[in-house]
């Protein structure tokens, strides 16, 4: 089954065509497109429940995502390996495809039906971890505070509209962070293991895998150790002051000294920084934007995150 996402960003209708002949031209496939929020999540719940043997995806990581949770909530991890439901393939149509590039296929959705092709004879085939926040499993990473706050903006003033680019979510980023982000009374704390770890955290951003997201074609890479083969990792901010904020960025953005992460670290008076975690949470003294992998999910005040090991097949 191939879901497709018509409104995905950088695909045209002659392009999702032509990407769907050629798929058909070598499987037995079936096509559908989504109309709504969260349809993707019901396609893939469906093939999954009718004995499909591959779920592709068509569209951004907000498409790659909802196939995840149909696939996953049709037949939970607990209730059997990753065998026991189709594999997932996911072509990139979104505007960052984190997903599909730290598969490592290409960003461009024609080349990587190619190498899908490739990858499907020729035994291109890995089990990969995900993450669940709550009731929802997320593949990249979810977050906590001002990043969220930019995402749920985003999706505002696209659905007025508006193109998502890198220079709107720049523009939107420094508005929040400037205009509307509470700067001064940090809301977030984070525990391990049932017991309190860290206070007084602004955002947090827990990551399954790296980088972050792209700004255009460069990374932005808070825990550049997470990966699909291990725990969650953990990036926490505890001051929003303007020159902290700038050292941040650097390091976000690979640009001077790295710090070495390890499981338990701490990183920086200003930045706190985990690395394979298997289970946390926060919890925050008011409510508190909330996002997974890119998508506005709403405010939250506690969220517990358990990593979720060899959950899924993948062909990249």
């Amino acid at each position: 089954m191939l879901i497709v996402n018509p409104h995905a960003t950088s695909t045209t209708s002659l392009r999702r065509d032509v990407i769907a002949r050629a798929l058909a031209s070598e499987l037995d496939l079936t096509v559908v497109q989504t109309r709504y929020r969260g349809h993707a999540a019901h396609f893939a719940g469906e093939a999954a429940q009718d004995g499909y043997h591959l779920v592709l995806t068509l569209g951004g990581d907000g498409t790659v995502n909802e196939a995840v949770n149909g696939l996953l909530r049709a037949f939970p991890p607990e209730a059997g390996g990753p065998e026991t439901r189709p594999a997932l393939a996911a072509l990139p149509g979104g505007s960052a495809n984190v997903f599909t590039r730290a598969l490592g296929m290409p960003a461009d959705p024609v080349d990587a039906t190619g190498r899908l092709l490739a990858a499907l004879t020729g035994g291109g085939r890995r089990t990969i971890g995900v993450g669940l926040a709550q009731d929802r499993y997320f593949t990249i990473n979810a977050g906590l505070g001002i990043d969220a706050e930019v995402v749920r903006a985003i999706e505002g003033l696209r659905a007025d509209g508006q193109e998502a680019s890198a220079g709107l979510y720049v523009w939107t980023a420094i508005r929040h962070f400037y205009g509307v982000t509470n700067r001064r009374q940090p809301a977030l704390a984070l525990e391990l293991n049932g017991r309190p770890a860290a206070s007084r955290l602004f955002f947090a951003i827990v990551s399954n895998a790296a980088p972050w997201t792209y700004l255009g074609s460069r990374p932005v890479n808070p825990s550049p150790e997470a990966g699909f083969g291990s725990g969650l990792d953990v990036f926490a901010v505890r001051t929003l002051g303007t020159l902290p904020t700038l050292g941040t960025l650097r390091h976000m953005f690979g640009v001077g000294p790295g710090r070495p992460r390890r499981r338990g670290g701490t990183g920086s008076k200003h930045i706190l920084s985990l690395h394979d975690e298997r289970e946390l949470a926060f919890r925050a003294t008011r409510p508190i934007a909330f996002q997974v992998d890119g998508e506005y999910v709403g405010e939250r005040e506690h969220v517990t995150f358990r990593s979720v090991p060899g959950a899924l097949r993948v062909i990249g």
